[in-house]
């Protein structure tokens, strides 16, 4: 009769040996050896013994895939939605690191601005109002055009060439007086933001330089130059181009619903929910964007300031050597603009294809 000794080790590699022996001795001696790693052994004096080795399993597998592979495809689902998780809006890609800056700064409210820019221009107002008619005068007439189109189109067909004919006339002053009077719009809206940011520059400096000596000590030359020249010619886009188109979309966005209200209530009023739509969207957008904008302001305030300290101090820079790690400071500012330009783009796309989806769907 056949005895299965069994020797168990308890070592990292665990292996399990079985022999089979034909004679058996009675005797068997339990070995405990007091050792770092407990070691118990059943054995038989024996000469001849035969063992079998059962290796450890290295891998299961479960339906024909093993689980490391298993483990691995899900891991690398977990890093798929958690990528997809913060590149969508609201996502922690989108959150602007406002640390490395010291913004303190009082938020500026959009009504404080447009005050402050208004004293900046008041001397011109008679130019600011003559802008304003052309602006308004432009939006009618753009509104007026696709009614008296159409009414063209369909006077043609009815084969009524009186109406056609004043309708056609109507059409071609208004197309004329649009013409003329958003070119002299632009032109007036040019001047006025010309003016805006000269004396912007002329009132910044000149309280720059009524400054305490205290206050030069705190801030760097790079900084205030960069409020002079980057931060000036940032705000000289208000008037020339975002007040400008603001207005106009506006005045035309208010005349064509209301005109199409009155022609198709409902229509009208599937087209006023898309508009509110449109206006959260552009909230949220504006926003991040302004959120966006100051810190592309401080940040390439600080890539000056770094390279006015470089440039100031070339023959230090050149004793010791330092060439390289200026270079990667300057860098570093230079990144993370990179970084803030790449999110606005992101989000420029975002709100495009939102607002072209919800536009067409109008149509």
């Amino acid at each position: 009769m056949a005895l299965l000794v069994s020797s168990v080790q308890f070592q990292p590699g665990l292996r399990i040996v079985y022999s089979v022996q034909k004679r058996q001795n009675p005797n068997n001696i339990l070995h405990k050896r007091s050792q770092s790693k407990t070691r118990f052994s059943f054995s038989s004096n024996s000469i001849n013994q035969r063992y079998r080795y059962i290796s450890p399993l290295n891998s299961a597998s479960i339906n024909g895939y093993s689980v490391q592979e298993a483990d691995s495809s899900e891991k690398l689902g977990v890093k798929w939605m958690e990528f997809v998780r913060n590149v969508f809006p609201g996502g922690n890609w989108w959150r602007l690191d406002v640390d490395d800056i010291g913004i303190t700064a009082k938020p500026v409210t959009v009504v404080r601005a447009l005050h402050r820019m208004w004293e900046l221009i008041a001397q011109d107002g008679l130019l600011i109002f003559a802008a304003f008619t052309a602006l308004i005068i432009t939006a009618l007439s753009e509104i007026s055009i696709p009614h008296f189109l159409t009414a063209s189109i369909f006077s043609a067909q009815s084969s009524s060439i009186a109406v056609f004919h004043r309708n056609v006339r109507i059409l071609v002053v208004l197309c004329i007086i649009s013409g003329i009077c958003s070119g002299v719009r632009g032109c007036f809206f040019g001047l006025a933001n010309m003016i805006l940011v000269q004396r912007m520059r002329e009132k910044l400096y000149s309280t720059l330089l009524l400054q305490d000596i205290s206050f030069f000590d705190s801030e760097t030359v790079g900084d205030l130059t960069s409020r002079l020249g980057a931060d000036c010619q940032q705000v000289s886009r208000v008037i020339g181009n975002d007040l400008n188109l603001i207005l106009r979309n506006v005045l035309q966005g208010t005349g064509a619903l209301a005109y199409l209200l009155i022609l198709s209530p409902p229509l009208g009023l599937c087209t006023l929910a898309i508009c509110c739509a449109l206006l959260t969207i552009m909230l949220l957008y504006g926003q991040y964007q302004k959120k966006a904008a100051k810190l592309i302001q401080e940040y390439t305030a600080s890539a000056n300031e770094v390279a006015q300290e470089t440039f100031s101090l070339m023959r230090t820079v050149r004793v010791y050597g330092t060439e390289e790690q200026e270079l990667g400071r300057y860098a570093r500012w230079l990144g993370k603009l990179a970084d803030i330009s790449l999110r606005q783009s992101a989000a420029y796309g975002y709100w495009n294809f939102s607002f072209n989806t919800l536009y067409h769907s109008t149509q």
